[in-house]
């Protein structure tokens, strides 16, 4: 048998190579954090959901760090007396969710910040409009009323559970749709449409497929398809982890993607395709018991995002971005609806799944909307919107007040507390800004009560701070110590009494 010999020097090179080899191996399974992706055109945008209507309220207008200032609210749905009507979770009117939960001067706090809001219709829970009004032409004033009534330049159509199978539901969503997109068009105000759809391992279901089809064939101009990539069940392998699951069922996704488009004619080479492609996780602990999506599943789904030129990464829910405090435990695997269930380690998902990414997309419109709000710091308590503040006066948890221009809402029981003041004592701020006043804001309408509901003033009554009386059928609280001060009247432009208002 013949023995070929290796000279030492070769022996060398060989040796040196391999290990160059494993090496760049090694850094493309799992490089760096802060490594840029310079390769393929296009930078993600994150934007992170927030679920308007939970409780305790997210205060999205105030971002913490610069990966929380692009949000996705959620969820716009049928109303339930009014199938034609849009309503934030069936709770709140687009009116409601204004005067209840400040819902338009947090948009436009955001946007004084640099963010900037987009809405989701769908979810899970509710029926999705499409579902519930069958008349094309009503569907479609009601998707464009969204859109207008929040300048809205990007929208999600979040289409699971029944709606996902409703192909009624889906024609008429289509061509509501298209009509609006051309109506923003006409405007000068395009509209872009995310698609969200559940993914498995492999991709989307074959009801999934459909919906992007349908909307496709339906002249829809479809901006990119999200994964909702969480919750994959059975499609999992036990060994396989969160980040390796959610980038298989991305990749599955981008070939769909761009077997659809090529459908309808539109050829996209890979990195158009993946700039139609979203990724988004369920942070920490899943709904499948097994499933915990950690903070270095995110490291890893941010660098793959990144390195693709991916169109959007999401996260369900910005709610949900903190380690869960006593008396729950930091693990627990009950999903919660204001922590995440893991260990963050003092990270936060938002930045970890957003760092590097693009997460503003700022436009005319929103810019000089933004700016146009920019309100006087005369606080004029005839057009104010709340009471504005006053240093004698006792405040509880919940009330709102006008400061210089800004509606604040306070924390906790606070006596002379400004609220433009730090906050103190580690005890954190007694006051969390809403947003600015808005043009055309009005003082809230009084409550009417029954005869006999309150204590009827009396001018020789003296009253303490906290005191409810009516004042014919209008009821007030005392701010401060008062006695012979009629509600409803000032003096020396201070009032010592509040309107009681109605509470949703």
């Amino acid at each position: 048998m013949k023995t070929t010999r290796i000279s030492f020097l070769r022996l060398m090179a060989v040796m040196l190579g391999a290990m160059a080899v494993v090496a760049a191996g090694i850094w493309f399974v799992r490089p760096t954090v802060t490594e840029a992706a310079t390769s393929v055109p296009g930078t993600p945008t994150f934007s992170g959901y927030v679920d308007v209507t939970n409780t305790p309220s997210y205060a999205f207008q105030l971002p913490k760090v610069p990966a929380q200032e692009f949000v996705t609210l959620s969820f716009v749905v049928a109303d339930k007396a009014n199938a034609c009507t849009p309503s934030w979770g069936t709770y709140y009117t687009l009116d409601e969710a204004n005067s209840s939960l400040d819902l338009e001067r947090r948009i436009h706090q955001l946007e004084l910040t640099g963010g900037q809001a987009r809405v989701s219709f769908g979810g899970a829970a509710n029926d999705e409009l499409s579902q519930a009004c069958t008349d094309v032409s009503a569907l479609t004033a009601a998707y464009q009323s969204v859109v207008d009534r929040y300048n809205l330049t990007s929208i999600d159509l979040d289409i699971e559970g029944a709606a996902l199978s409703n192909q009624d539901a889906a024609g008429r969503r289509a061509q509501a749709i298209k009509a609006v997109q051309e109506q923003q068009v006409k405007a000068g105000k395009p509209l872009a449409v995310w698609l969200t759809l559940p993914v498995s391992t492999s991709g989307l279901t074959a009801e999934g497929l459909a919906a992007v089809d349908g909307m496709l064939k339906g002249g829809v101009n479809l901006t990119g398809v999200n994964g909702m990539a969480m919750d994959f069940g059975g499609s999992k392998p036990a060994t396989q982890s969160m980040s390796d699951a959610v980038i298989a069922a991305s990749s599955a996704l981008k070939e769909q993607v761009q077997t659809s488009f090529a459908a309808v004619g539109t050829s996209l080479d890979e990195s158009q395709a993946w700039n139609k492609v979203g990724i988004t996780p369920m942070i920490g602990q899943n709904d499948v018991a097994e499933e915990q999506f950690t903070i270095a599943d995110a490291t890893s789904v941010n660098w793959f995002a990144r390195q693709h030129g991916v169109g959007l990464v999401s996260m369900w829910s910005m709610n949900r971005d903190a380690t869960c405090q006593s008396p729950l435990p930091t693990v627990i695997t009950v999903v919660q609806n204001d922590c995440s269930g893991v260990d963050q380690g003092g990270s936060l998902f938002s930045s970890t799944l957003g760092d590097a990414l693009k997460v503003t997309q700022p436009t005319g419109a929103a810019t000089s909307r933004a700016q146009s709000h920019e309100a006087s710091t005369t606080d004029n308590p005839v057009t104010a919107p709340y009471e504005v503040w006053e240093p004698r006066a006792v405040y509880s948890a919940g009330q709102k007040v006008v400061w210089q221009g800004k509606a604040y809402e306070a924390a906790f029981y606070s006596v002379g507390s400004s609220p433009d003041a730090p906050s103190g004592n580690g005890v954190g701020a007694p006051w969390r800004l809403l947003g600015p006043v808005l043009p055309g804001d009005k003082p809230a309408s009084p409550a009417w009560v029954p005869t006999g509901t309150y204590p009827e003033w009396n001018a020789k009554t003296a009253y303490p701070a906290g005191v409810i009386v009516q004042f014919g059928n209008t009821p007030y609280e005392s701010k401060w110590w008062t006695q012979a001060e009629e509600p409803g009247t000032s003096t020396a432009g201070s009032a010592a009494w509040r309107l009681v208002t109605p509470s949703k």
